[in-house]
Protein backbone atom coordinates (compact mmCIF):
# COMPACT_ATOMS: atom_id res chain seq x y z
CA UNK A 1 0.00 0.00 0.00
CA UNK A 2 1.63 3.55 -0.88
CA UNK A 3 1.57 5.66 1.94
CA UNK A 4 0.85 9.11 -0.03
CA UNK A 5 2.61 12.39 1.32
CA UNK A 6 0.54 14.75 3.61
CA UNK A 7 0.99 18.38 5.03
CA UNK A 8 0.05 19.06 8.54
CA UNK A 9 0.87 21.74 11.43
CA UNK A 10 0.06 21.99 14.52
CA UNK A 11 -1.48 25.53 14.61
CA UNK A 12 -4.54 24.58 12.24
CA UNK A 13 -6.27 23.37 15.98
CA UNK A 14 -4.97 26.05 17.50
CA UNK A 15 -6.87 28.76 17.14
CA UNK A 16 -8.82 29.93 19.91
CA UNK A 17 -12.56 31.13 19.53
CA UNK A 18 -15.27 32.35 21.27
CA UNK A 19 -18.12 29.45 22.91
CA UNK A 20 -20.33 28.30 20.18
CA UNK A 21 -18.32 29.73 17.73
CA UNK A 22 -19.15 27.46 14.01
CA UNK A 23 -15.77 26.94 12.71
CA UNK A 24 -14.31 23.41 13.84
CA UNK A 25 -10.90 23.66 14.77
CA UNK A 26 -10.81 20.48 16.81
CA UNK A 27 -11.06 18.55 13.64
CA UNK A 28 -7.57 19.39 12.04
CA UNK A 29 -6.01 18.05 14.93
CA UNK A 30 -8.58 14.97 15.31
CA UNK A 31 -8.06 13.89 11.82
CA UNK A 32 -4.50 13.57 12.03
CA UNK A 33 -4.52 11.51 15.19
CA UNK A 34 -6.92 9.48 13.73
CA UNK A 35 -4.80 9.24 10.33
CA UNK A 36 -1.95 7.99 12.25
CA UNK A 37 -3.53 5.74 14.56
CA UNK A 38 -5.60 3.97 11.85
CA UNK A 39 -2.78 3.81 9.73
CA UNK A 40 -4.39 6.03 7.05
CA UNK A 41 -0.92 7.57 6.86
CA UNK A 42 2.59 6.78 8.13
CA UNK A 43 4.50 9.56 9.88
CA UNK A 44 7.50 9.51 7.82
CA UNK A 45 5.40 11.14 4.90
CA UNK A 46 4.35 13.91 7.04
CA UNK A 47 5.58 17.21 5.89
CA UNK A 48 5.32 20.81 7.99
CA UNK A 49 5.01 24.27 5.86
CA UNK A 50 6.76 27.12 7.41
CA UNK A 51 5.08 30.64 7.00
CA UNK A 52 4.33 31.96 3.60
CA UNK A 53 6.48 34.22 2.03
CA UNK A 54 4.05 37.82 2.08
CA UNK A 55 5.13 38.55 -1.66
CA UNK A 56 3.56 35.07 -3.04
CA UNK A 57 0.23 36.62 -1.58
CA UNK A 58 0.34 39.92 -2.52
CA UNK A 59 0.76 38.43 -6.22
CA UNK A 60 -2.31 37.61 -5.81
CA UNK A 61 -4.41 39.36 -2.92
CA UNK A 62 -4.09 43.44 -2.70
CA UNK A 63 -1.27 44.25 -0.64
CA UNK A 64 -2.97 46.81 1.27
CA UNK A 65 -5.33 43.96 2.64
CA UNK A 66 -2.63 41.87 3.07
CA UNK A 67 -0.65 44.28 5.14
CA UNK A 68 -3.83 45.08 7.02
CA UNK A 69 -4.28 41.72 8.07
CA UNK A 70 -0.97 40.76 8.85
CA UNK A 71 -0.49 43.94 11.32
CA UNK A 72 -4.20 43.89 12.70
CA UNK A 73 -5.10 47.38 11.09
CA UNK A 74 -8.50 45.22 9.36
CA UNK A 75 -11.08 47.46 10.19
CA UNK A 76 -13.97 45.82 12.15
CA UNK A 77 -16.45 45.22 9.26
CA UNK A 78 -13.71 43.32 7.38
CA UNK A 79 -13.13 41.00 10.09
CA UNK A 80 -16.39 40.59 10.81
CA UNK A 81 -16.93 39.59 7.14
CA UNK A 82 -14.43 36.97 7.70
CA UNK A 83 -15.52 35.30 10.62
CA UNK A 84 -13.14 35.12 13.11
CA UNK A 85 -11.40 37.65 15.73
CA UNK A 86 -8.24 38.67 15.03
CA UNK A 87 -5.54 37.35 16.99
CA UNK A 88 -1.79 37.16 15.85
CA UNK A 89 -2.72 33.18 16.31
CA UNK A 90 -4.80 33.56 13.53
CA UNK A 91 -2.30 35.31 11.60
CA UNK A 92 -0.03 32.53 12.08
CA UNK A 93 -2.05 29.75 11.28
CA UNK A 94 -2.90 31.07 8.52
CA UNK A 95 0.15 31.92 7.03
CA UNK A 96 1.06 28.25 7.50
CA UNK A 97 -1.64 27.23 5.59
CA UNK A 98 -1.84 28.86 2.72
CA UNK A 99 2.28 27.45 2.14
CA UNK A 100 0.92 24.54 3.39
CA UNK A 101 -1.47 24.24 0.14
CA UNK A 102 1.70 25.04 -2.01
CA UNK A 103 3.52 23.15 -0.15
CA UNK A 104 1.44 19.96 -0.91
CA UNK A 105 0.67 20.93 -4.73
CA UNK A 106 4.57 20.61 -5.00
CA UNK A 107 4.44 17.21 -3.58
CA UNK A 108 1.83 16.37 -5.98
CA UNK A 109 4.13 17.30 -9.07
CA UNK A 110 6.63 14.56 -7.58
CA UNK A 111 4.55 11.94 -5.85
CA UNK A 112 1.71 12.64 -7.91
CA UNK A 113 -0.66 13.01 -5.03
CA UNK A 114 -0.07 14.75 -1.97
CA UNK A 115 -3.37 15.85 0.42
CA UNK A 116 -3.22 18.38 2.97
CA UNK A 117 -5.18 18.51 6.17
CA UNK A 118 -6.71 21.85 5.93
CA UNK A 119 -7.00 24.59 2.71
CA UNK A 120 -9.74 25.18 0.84
CA UNK A 121 -10.27 28.88 1.31
CA UNK A 122 -12.44 29.58 -1.73
CA UNK A 123 -14.29 32.32 -0.54
CA UNK A 124 -11.17 34.84 0.00
CA UNK A 125 -11.41 37.63 -3.01
CA UNK A 126 -8.61 39.77 -4.14
CA UNK A 127 -9.48 42.62 -1.02
CA UNK A 128 -11.63 41.11 1.46
CA UNK A 129 -12.03 37.58 2.89
CA UNK A 130 -15.40 36.23 3.74
CA UNK A 131 -16.58 32.76 5.31
CA UNK A 132 -13.47 32.00 7.44
CA UNK A 133 -11.53 32.41 4.04
CA UNK A 134 -8.81 35.11 4.74
CA UNK A 135 -6.51 34.45 1.61
CA UNK A 136 -7.40 32.05 -1.20
CA UNK A 137 -5.12 29.14 -0.91
CA UNK A 138 -6.09 27.73 -3.88
CA UNK A 139 -5.26 30.47 -6.23
CA UNK A 140 -2.00 31.51 -4.85
CA UNK A 141 -0.21 28.44 -5.19
CA UNK A 142 -1.56 27.76 -8.83
CA UNK A 143 -0.29 31.34 -9.60
CA UNK A 144 2.76 30.60 -8.13
CA UNK A 145 3.70 27.34 -9.87
CA UNK A 146 2.49 29.01 -12.79
CA UNK A 147 5.03 32.18 -12.36
CA UNK A 148 8.06 30.16 -11.75
CA UNK A 149 7.29 28.13 -14.74
CA UNK A 150 6.81 24.88 -13.02
CA UNK A 151 3.81 24.06 -14.96
CA UNK A 152 1.55 25.94 -17.56
CA UNK A 153 -2.31 25.07 -16.49
CA UNK A 154 -4.10 24.18 -12.93
CA UNK A 155 -7.40 23.12 -12.67
CA UNK A 156 -8.77 24.06 -9.40
CA UNK A 157 -11.73 21.35 -9.20
CA UNK A 158 -13.76 22.70 -6.28
CA UNK A 159 -15.91 20.38 -4.76
CA UNK A 160 -16.88 22.04 -1.83
CA UNK A 161 -21.13 22.82 -1.07
CA UNK A 162 -20.66 26.08 -1.41
CA UNK A 163 -19.72 28.12 -4.43
CA UNK A 164 -15.81 28.84 -4.58
CA UNK A 165 -16.82 32.80 -5.24
CA UNK A 166 -13.49 34.22 -4.54
CA UNK A 167 -11.54 31.51 -6.91
CA UNK A 168 -13.76 32.88 -9.71
CA UNK A 169 -13.14 36.11 -9.47
CA UNK A 170 -9.22 35.59 -8.65
CA UNK A 171 -9.36 33.28 -11.82
CA UNK A 172 -11.13 36.19 -14.07
CA UNK A 173 -7.70 37.63 -15.02
CA UNK A 174 -5.98 33.89 -14.86
CA UNK A 175 -6.38 32.20 -18.71
CA UNK A 176 -3.77 29.15 -16.98
CA UNK A 177 -5.92 28.47 -13.83
CA UNK A 178 -9.19 26.90 -14.76
CA UNK A 179 -11.85 27.31 -11.97
CA UNK A 180 -14.71 24.75 -11.77
CA UNK A 181 -17.26 24.45 -8.70
CA UNK A 182 -19.51 22.00 -8.42
CA UNK A 183 -21.81 23.40 -5.40
CA UNK A 184 -25.61 23.22 -3.86
CA UNK A 185 -27.40 26.18 -6.12
CA UNK A 186 -29.34 27.35 -2.92
CA UNK A 187 -26.42 28.08 -0.46
CA UNK A 188 -24.26 30.30 0.48
CA UNK A 189 -22.87 32.89 -1.12
CA UNK A 190 -26.48 34.26 -2.42
CA UNK A 191 -24.56 36.43 -4.78
CA UNK A 192 -21.98 33.86 -6.93
CA UNK A 193 -19.77 35.07 -9.76
CA UNK A 194 -19.09 32.96 -12.53
CA UNK A 195 -16.45 30.76 -12.19
CA UNK A 196 -14.63 29.79 -15.68
CA UNK A 197 -17.57 26.31 -14.73
CA UNK A 198 -20.30 26.68 -12.44
CA UNK A 199 -21.99 22.79 -11.68
CA UNK A 200 -25.07 23.91 -9.61
CA UNK A 201 -26.64 21.26 -7.60
CA UNK A 202 -30.53 21.53 -6.33
CA UNK A 203 -31.16 21.10 -2.87
CA UNK A 204 -31.13 17.82 -1.51
CA UNK A 205 -29.27 16.01 -4.42
CA UNK A 206 -28.85 12.55 -3.52
CA UNK A 207 -25.58 10.11 -3.90
CA UNK A 208 -26.45 9.15 -7.33
CA UNK A 209 -27.02 12.49 -9.36
CA UNK A 210 -24.26 13.68 -7.52
CA UNK A 211 -21.54 11.09 -8.96
CA UNK A 212 -22.79 11.28 -12.26
CA UNK A 213 -22.24 14.92 -12.22
CA UNK A 214 -18.86 14.49 -10.64
CA UNK A 215 -17.08 11.98 -13.19
CA UNK A 216 -18.56 13.24 -16.43
CA UNK A 217 -17.30 17.23 -15.80
CA UNK A 218 -13.80 16.03 -14.74
CA UNK A 219 -13.48 13.60 -17.61
CA UNK A 220 -14.68 16.94 -20.09
CA UNK A 221 -12.39 19.52 -18.31
CA UNK A 222 -9.68 17.48 -18.33
CA UNK A 223 -10.03 16.40 -22.04
CA UNK A 224 -10.71 19.99 -22.77
CA UNK A 225 -7.58 21.45 -20.79
CA UNK A 226 -4.76 19.14 -20.39
CA UNK A 227 -4.30 20.43 -16.88
CA UNK A 228 -0.41 20.06 -15.21
CA UNK A 229 -1.96 19.73 -11.80
CA UNK A 230 -5.73 19.22 -10.46
CA UNK A 231 -6.03 21.29 -7.34
CA UNK A 232 -9.08 19.14 -5.86
CA UNK A 233 -11.35 20.93 -3.04
CA UNK A 234 -12.75 17.62 -0.95
CA UNK A 235 -15.16 19.34 1.14
CA UNK A 236 -17.30 17.40 2.93
CA UNK A 237 -19.82 19.79 3.74
CA UNK A 238 -22.20 18.15 1.13
CA UNK A 239 -22.90 15.49 3.76
CA UNK A 240 -26.53 14.98 4.92
CA UNK A 241 -25.38 15.54 8.27
CA UNK A 242 -23.69 18.97 7.57
CA UNK A 243 -24.57 21.90 9.77
CA UNK A 244 -24.32 24.26 6.63
CA UNK A 245 -24.62 21.98 3.50
CA UNK A 246 -28.23 21.20 1.80
CA UNK A 247 -27.11 18.29 0.19
CA UNK A 248 -28.26 14.70 0.87
CA UNK A 249 -24.52 13.05 0.22
CA UNK A 250 -23.67 9.75 2.36
CA UNK A 251 -20.67 9.60 4.09
CA UNK A 252 -20.17 6.19 1.25
CA UNK A 253 -20.90 8.71 -1.19
CA UNK A 254 -17.84 10.85 0.04
CA UNK A 255 -16.05 7.86 -0.22
CA UNK A 256 -17.30 7.10 -3.80
CA UNK A 257 -16.63 10.79 -4.78
CA UNK A 258 -12.71 10.73 -3.75
CA UNK A 259 -11.90 7.50 -5.17
CA UNK A 260 -13.72 8.63 -8.62
CA UNK A 261 -11.72 11.86 -8.77
CA UNK A 262 -8.38 10.29 -7.68
CA UNK A 263 -9.01 7.56 -10.11
CA UNK A 264 -9.39 9.77 -12.96
CA UNK A 265 -6.39 11.91 -12.12
CA UNK A 266 -4.51 8.63 -11.70
CA UNK A 267 -5.79 7.13 -14.89
CA UNK A 268 -5.21 10.50 -16.84
CA UNK A 269 -1.41 10.47 -15.08
CA UNK A 270 -2.36 14.10 -14.22
CA UNK A 271 -0.92 14.81 -10.70
CA UNK A 272 -2.87 15.79 -8.09
CA UNK A 273 -3.29 17.83 -4.70
CA UNK A 274 -6.36 17.56 -2.90
CA UNK A 275 -7.06 19.73 0.50
CA UNK A 276 -9.81 18.80 2.92
CA UNK A 277 -12.16 21.77 2.34
CA UNK A 278 -14.70 22.80 4.49
CA UNK A 279 -17.10 20.30 7.07
CA UNK A 280 -19.38 21.79 10.06
CA UNK A 281 -20.27 19.87 12.55
CA UNK A 282 -20.48 20.17 16.82
CA UNK A 283 -20.23 16.43 16.84
CA UNK A 284 -16.10 16.51 16.02
CA UNK A 285 -15.60 12.83 15.66
CA UNK A 286 -18.67 12.54 13.11
CA UNK A 287 -16.85 15.02 10.89
CA UNK A 288 -13.36 13.62 11.28
CA UNK A 289 -14.84 10.48 10.05
CA UNK A 290 -16.00 11.90 6.71
CA UNK A 291 -12.75 14.34 5.86
CA UNK A 292 -10.92 10.54 6.63
CA UNK A 293 -12.67 9.33 3.45
CA UNK A 294 -10.23 10.98 1.12
CA UNK A 295 -7.51 9.18 2.84
CA UNK A 296 -9.27 6.22 2.40
CA UNK A 297 -10.21 6.88 -1.10
CA UNK A 298 -5.99 7.85 -1.33
CA UNK A 299 -5.27 4.07 0.09
CA UNK A 300 -7.22 2.48 -2.19
CA UNK A 301 -6.51 4.41 -5.62
CA UNK A 302 -3.22 4.74 -4.91
CA UNK A 303 -1.96 1.50 -4.08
Amino acid sequence: MMKFPFVYHASYSQLALPPLHRFPTAKYQQLFNYAIENGLVCSSRHYQAEKIDLELIKAVHDPDYVNAFINGTIDAKAIRRIGFPWSQRLVDRTLHAINGTLLTCTLALEHQIAVHFTGGYHHAHRDFGSGFCIFNDLVIAANHLIETEKIDTVLIFDCDVHQGDGTATLCQTQPNIISCSVHCKQNFPSRKPQSDYDIELDKGCDDNEYLAHIGSILKYLIQLHRPDLIIYDAGVDIHEADDLGYLNISTQGILERDKLILSIAKQQSIPIAAVIGGGYSRQVEALTLRHSQLLIAANQVWV
